[in-house]
């Protein structure tokens, strides 16, 4: 468990899962480590990150009615569970400007696309509860209003549709083939490394395939049941591209102005250059996908083998530059 980088998602996600993570621990007593992180489709590192912020947590501030939460390594043990129980609430009492956040984000998350009625109804009724007991400053709420941005209906759909079993028909940006495409997929998890992912099973090319969120240009969630194969959930905690031993081998060049690619892609190894750059070897199973960063690299780094992906990157980059009528000699091409 020791040794592995935590790496955590965006707040939202956090909060989620936190939430309902809970909601678990209090329904099973000394459950396992490893048990609960494969429940959650998270690392072991990532978990233990999050029980360590649990006992911050509670009804209030005050000793008691914090989370006594800890772990021996192995099991988790929840020591007071009444904490949150209903005998431990008192009554809620708000100020003026937490009852107008509280409400304006209520209604905002109401109004998602895809959210579960179920859910929306719950959420109706308990903002109607907070109105009530806000009183004057809930008329301060009424004339704010907030618009998430569409990732957020699209998480909205993908969350139905796994805790419904639902499949989903998607069109979907690819930047390496700077294509889109529709697909129907069978959704299984939700998943955040720097971004918001879906791992799914697609139905176009019969293999397990994650999509970022913010590239799906539309979302239905399909009649049709969702019905994944039985796959292993993989360990993200190393992120979300592990590249394979079988994987093609690719040779990248880069000046001191791209040494960052040795930092944000995976490599087997990154060897000093004379002129402060880096010559790196990496593995990847769509060698294709790096045209992109040889464009955006430009003066700074090129790709050296193998042969034809070389050729593509600077085919790529000669029709750049006719796009702009810049002529070819006046600038390097990698």
């Amino acid at each position: 468990m020791a040794g592995k980088p935590v790496r955590t998602g965006n707040a939202i996600d956090q909060t989620r899962r936190m939430l309902s993570l809970v909601t678990y621990l209090r329904e099973r007593p000394g459950a396992r480590i490893a048990d609960v992180a494969r429940a959650f489709g998270i690392s072991e590192d990532e978990l233990v990150a999050d029980l360590d912020v649990l006992p911050m947590c509670g009804t209030s501030f005050r000793g008691g009615d914090l989370l006594d939460i800890d772990t021996d390594g192995e099991r988790i043990w929840w020591h007071n569970p009444a904490a949150l129980g209903e005998e431990a609430a008192e009554p809620l009492r708000l100020a003026a400007d937490e009852a107008t956040a509280l409400l304006v984000a209520a209604r905002a998350v109401a109004t998602l696309p895809g959210l579960r009625e179920g859910d929306r109804q719950a959420l109706l009724r308990a903002t109607a509860k907070v109105e009530a007991a806000a009183g004057e400053a809930a008329g301060a709420s009424s004339r704010l209003s907030v618009t998430f941005e569409s990732e957020g209906g699209v998480f909205a759909d993908v969350d139905r549709a796994i805790s419904e079993r639902r499949r989903l028909w998607i069109r979907y940006y690819s930047p390496a083939r700077d294509e889109v495409t529709e697909r129907e997929i069978d959704p299984i998890r939700l998943v955040s490394v720097g971004h918001t992912y879906v791992e799914a099973w697609c139905r176009r090319s019969e293999a397990r395939r994650t999509f970022r969120l913010d590239r799906v240009a539309e979302i239905r969630i399909l009649d049709a049941p969702s019905a994944p194969p039985e796959i292993e959930l993989r360990d993200l905690s190393e992120g979300l591209v592990q590249p394979a031993a079988e994987d093609p081998e690719v040779v990248v060049e880069v000046g001191p102005g791209g040494r960052w690619v040795a930092e944000y892609y995976p490599h087997d190894s990154a060897d000093e250059l004379d002129d402060g750059g880096l010559r790196i070897t990496l593995r990847t199973p769509d060698p294709a996908s790096l045209r992109r960063l040889a464009l955006r690299l430009g003066r700074d780094g090129r790709i050296v083998s193998p042969p034809e992906l070389a050729e593509s990157a600077r085919r790529a980059a000669r029709e750049a530059l006719a796009a702009y009528d810049v002529p070819a000699d006046a600038v390097r091409v990698p």
